[in-house]
């Protein structure tokens, strides 16, 4: 009976973690909640699993939402504010909780831009005027994964790796260290990749290269697109 029931609890777990459903946000008391994912947790199969996407999701960036709430509710004043506001200019924000905002707030965004970056079949490549920018910044579609890969790999720790437009109106790839976000010298992303182990481990183990690799297959090209032009 006991090794039934261990048996009922394991496929139960599966269940709770495969079942296609939407990935709801759980709440916290402060002005930033966790958004809710556009996809069930398992909607990136093969390429990211699903008990990958609920630790990511339910845990990481739900625990930087928790605590950046923490931080700004010390100071009622912050609270009108967006996470834009507060991240591009940290020098506002109280000596107190910088650090705070700075980690917490720049994974909450990060994460909140992330989860947007990818969907199911989405993998196909940049169109319009993204497709056209790229080819012109780095010769073709394959050399800018070449190099954005490249730059991803170098990153050393966990960090990210973005697309971005610089004030010249370049298309540039860029890297940051831990949550820290292109937003906080006044650049908004246009594409990140999540280099934390959190986001690869449990499937990839140490291979940073594949899940970059495979990660392509569920980019969401055509939101991306559609948002650049």
């Amino acid at each position: 009976m006991k090794k039934l029931l261990k048996l009922l609890s394991v496929l139960l777990s599966a269940t709770l973690i495969t079942t296609p459903r939407p990935a709801k946000a759980f709440e916290t008391t402060g002005p930033f909640k966790l958004p809710d994912l556009p996809y069930s947790y398992d909607a990136l199969e093969p390429y990211i699993d699903a008990q990958t996407m609920k630790i990511h999701h339910t845990g990481h960036h739900a625990a930087y939402v928790e605590k950046l709430n923490d931080a700004v509710n010390k100071y009622p004043e912050l609270k009108g504010k967006t996470i834009e506001e507060l991240l591009s200019d940290l020098n506002k924000v109280p000596k107190e909780i910088r650090e705070e905002i700075r980690n917490n707030g720049g994974g909450h965004y990060n994460h909140s831009l992330f989860w947007t970056f990818m969907g199911k079949n989405k993998g196909t490549g940049p169109t319009g005027k993204l497709k056209e920018d790229i080819d012109k910044a780095f010769g073709s579609f394959d050399n800018f994964k070449k190099e954005f890969k490249e730059a991803a790999l170098n990153r050393f720790g966990s960090g990210w790796a973005w697309l971005i437009k610089d004030s010249a109106g370049n298309l540039k790839i860029l890297t940051t260290p831990n949550q820290d976000s292109p937003i906080m010298i006044g650049i908004k992303p246009i594409l990140g990749l999540d280099l934390w182990e959190h986001a690869y481990y449990l499937k990839y183990q140490n291979k940073r290269g594949d899940y970059i690799d495979n990660w392509w297959n569920v980019v969401n090209w055509q939101d991306i697109s559609k948002n650049y032009k």
